[in-house]
């Protein structure tokens, strides 16, 4: 295990209900109701917030990592992610898959850009060995 030289930053959500229920933060920017996936409701699910969550920090790993490297990155990049939920033996898992497009932009840079970038994103760290991850330069 890891252990944080220091905090940067502390997310708080309060959550109520679970997969049928909703999620508020303290600072009161983020308040959403919660529906399980594939069954009918108004909410969001854990998996989509997942999915924002991870691209929307990839693309400031990248972001890190580009200024280091001295690459400029596309306007138009974008990432479409995916997070799969299924069982595993006795419990519940997670798969993701990122599809970075980087309009452009050498294929060699870019593919240097998004494995540099997979080292140092926190989601991807976090999801190290445990999670089938896959970065995809699309």
């Amino acid at each position: 295990m890891t252990t944080l030289e220091k905090v940067l930053y502390t997310a708080k959500a309060h959550t109520t209900g679970g997969r049928d229920g909703q999620s508020k933060t303290d600072d009161g920017r983020l308040d959403i109701k919660l529906s399980p996936p594939g069954q009918p409701g108004t909410g969001t699910n854990p998996e989509q917030l997942f999915a924002a969550g991870y691209s929307a920090c990839f693309i400031g790993a990248m972001k890190a990592v580009a200024g280091k490297m001295k690459v400029t990155l596309p306007a138009d990049l974008a990432i479409d992610a995916e997070v799969d939920l299924g069982p595993i033996p006795g419990a519940y898992g997670i798969a993701a898959r990122l599809n970075v497009s980087l309009p452009g932009m050498d294929r060699a840079a870019a593919q240097s850009l998004l494995d540099a970038a997979h080292q140092v994103c926190p989601y991807s760290n976090a999801t190290r060995g445990n999670v089938d991850v896959q970065i995809n330069l699309v």
